[in-house]
């Protein structure tokens, strides 16, 4: 992508110094350049909303950037178009459970959808990978600092705090771009999967961006105020669905999934499959952010995920496994509350067992080693026995579940690093 170089003013350098001296940032959406120790940002989340969308006049003046117009540029001025897709969004049931989207003025939660139920998933039908390539949270980072596990490869970002939990900002360039740490250039498979969590900004949005392994061809997953769009080979484009599009849309933390096998994609935002491309064209080898950021409108993004082992379909199969290992039902922090995204997952599950009424299963939880043996033991059990309880929701009969918590004491990869620690954390469904 064409890039074009910015000059900051040194009064701009002046309000840096300043902020810094001070030892506060309330604002993360202006400056972002805190010192690792600085406690202030512990409290951005009594001031995101403001912070982010009302920039104090004089301040917001200096950081606008007078640039070209690019086509990135073109397409964020470009009105919306409303016309039917037939890639587009795929039609969901109406739940009368579905809690109400929260005000756009609403505080940015630590979880994924503010307001969103599992219930409101019921149709959700993305499964990730079964083996976890790369995870990151930024557990292991400061505030303040770039992450250990990402690669700049233009631009500036930062980690900074959303509410309680960390982000991922990118917060200048025109193009910034970064990617995660990975010991092979070409880590990504033919069956492969994307997750992470997008903030939905006024600014410019995050781009996905993937390559082949020559890096002479890619496509491209926007996800922005009123459409999801796709550029490869072919572009394709949908508006998103109206509970999540426009002032839904602005302001929220929103579930962004990809999913690609045999040579297609598709695409989900929250409960919703917004686009299916069946013929992308290219086998993409390394994926990337990028797009134009901002100090005053950010993009930011946290949770990224990669795995591998993609199964798009598993219906009217006759389960012979052993066990059925699963990375897909999430739950937040230090607590057995199943996210919302889980339920493709936990669909999946359902249809096995339905599919073979005579199957029984185990619900076994597993943890990573952090915290201590006693507590990994106890959050593994209440994991299980939640996960137990929503299938019985879902319609299992009762009879043909367990459950049991294992804590940490049965590795299936290296705990020293991230990607272990992701594949240790799982849930597993034993015939029994």
């Amino acid at each position: 992508m064409k890039k074009f170089f910015l000059f900051t003013t040194p009064l701009l350098f002046f309000l840096l110094s300043a902020a810094k001296s001070n030892g506060q940032v309330n604002n993360p959406g202006t400056v972002v350049t805190t010192d690792a120790s600085n406690q202030a940002n512990n409290n951005v989340n009594n001031s995101v909303n403001n912070g982010l969308n009302n920039v104090a006049n004089g301040v917001k003046g200096l950081f606008k950037k007078k640039k070209k117009m690019t086509h990135a540029d073109s397409l964020q001025m470009m009105p919306q178009q409303q016309q039917a897709n037939p890639n587009g969004a795929q039609p969901q049931a109406t739940n009368p459970q579905e809690s109400a989207p929260a005000s756009a003025n609403a505080q940015p939660a630590g979880g994924t959808s503010t307001g969103a139920s599992l219930a409101s998933y019921q149709n959700y039908d993305f499964v990730p990978g079964n083996n976890v390539l790369f995870e990151d949270e930024f557990t292991d980072d400061q505030s303040g600092e770039f992450p250990t596990h990402w690669n700049l490869k233009g631009g500036q970002a930062i980690l900074n705090m959303v509410g309680p939990d960390k982000a991922f900002f990118l917060t200048d360039g025109n193009y910034v771009h970064v990617s995660p740490l990975m010991k092979n250039s070409s880590y990504l498979t033919g069956s492969f999967s994307v997750e992470y969590d997008d903030y939905g900004s006024e600014g410019y949005p995050a781009i996905l961006a993937f390559h082949d392994a020559s890096g002479s061809k890619s496509f491209t997953v926007t996800i922005k105020t009123g459409s999801a769009e796709f550029s490869g080979v072919s572009d394709f484009s949908a508006a998103l669905p109206a509970d999540i599009g426009g002032n839904n849309f602005t302001h929220k933390w929103h579930h962004v999934a990809v999913a690609f096998k045999n040579n297609q994609v598709k695409v989900y935002v929250d409960k919703y499959r917004v686009l299916l491309i069946p013929q992308v064209g290219i086998v993409p080898a390394n994926l990337e952010i990028e797009g134009i950021g901002g100090q005053d409108k950010p993009i930011i993004f946290k949770n990224f995920k990669v795995a591998d082992g993609v199964q798009f379909y598993m219906t009217g199969q006759k389960f012979t496994d052993a066990k059925l290992v699963t990375h897909g039902i999430n739950f937040d922090v230090d607590k057995a509350t199943i996210r919302p995204e889980s339920m493709g997952t936990l669909n999946m599950v359902v249809r096995v067992m339905k599919d073979n009424p005579d199957i029984k299963f185990e619900v076994d939880g597993h943890t990573d080693n952090t915290g201590t043996d006693a507590r990994n033991t106890t959050l593994s059990q209440q994991r299980a026995d939640a996960v137990k309880a929503q299938l019985i929701v879902m319609g299992i009969d009762a009879s043909r579940l367990t459950s049991k918590g294992f804590g940490d004491t049965k590795p299936i990869a290296d705990n020293s690093t991230l990607e272990g620690k992701a594949n240790n954390r799982r849930v597993e469904f034993v015939k029994i």
